[in-house]
């Protein structure tokens, strides 16, 4: 399961490259720079957090606690998807009622690194 994180994290890595990419030469001009900015926006969380999957799958097997690191995983994963996902969908569409899902995504985030925490500190107990 943990080996799934790196792969996960580097797709997900592979794809913000490629966002990031498409955002910076093929949306120039053609979305106002407001929403070039909240498209930036989710292209960084999205490689921030893929960057934190990739240490997921890296670390989990000295952490033990594997219910905890694997939940934190799919919580990162969940927040990619919903607050970067929503963010691209607003700045290319300007559909703004998608912005009330945007904060799921950041409390899925914050969730994700508090339950990577809560392993690591569950560790350092039981070494």
């Amino acid at each position: 399961m943990m080996s799934k994180f790196i792969a996960y994290g580097a797709i997900y890595a592979l794809l913000g490259v490629a966002l990031g990419a498409f955002g910076a030469h093929g949306l120039e001009g053609k979305i106002t720079e407001r929403m070039l900015e909240v498209y930036e926006t989710g292209v960084r969380y999205q490689m921030y957090h893929a960057l934190g999957l990739l240490l997921i799958g890296a670390v989990a097997d000295r952490l033990g606690h594997t219910g905890l690191v694997a939940w934190a995983g799919r919580l990162l994963q969940a927040g990619i998807i919903i607050f970067s996902g929503s963010l691209y969908v607003l700045s290319l569409t300007g559909f703004t009622k998608l912005g009330i899902v945007t904060p799921l995504g950041g409390v899925a985030f914050i969730a994700g690194w508090g339950l990577l925490i809560a392993a690591a500190l569950k560790r350092g107990k039981t070494s």
